[in-house]
């Protein structure tokens, strides 16, 4: 638990948001991480497209996978050049 707070569910990652988390938004910084990294940002069905949006706009290679998942088996494309 960290300062009383201690969710009941997985909760989307968008700042300001609080709802359950239904897909994870799967990326990596080709930049700084190796092919094999994976971050996840959870996202609720309101923030998925944004999440991934915001990613993809910078280069990163994004895969968003339905439910809560960790990202170990996902494969990602190729960074854009």
């Amino acid at each position: 638990m960290m300062f009383g707070f201690e969710p009941d569910a997985a909760q989307c990652a968008r700042a300001g948001c609080r709802e359950t988390a239904t897909a994870s938004v799967v990326w990596r910084n080709p930049r700084i991480h190796t092919p094999d990294r994976r971050k996840v940002w959870l996202a609720c069905p309101d923030h998925v497209s944004y999440l991934e949006g915001f990613l993809a706009s910078r280069g990163f290679p994004v895969v968003v996978a339905a439910g809560v998942v960790d990202g170990s088996g996902v494969e990602l494309p190729e960074a854009a050049a």
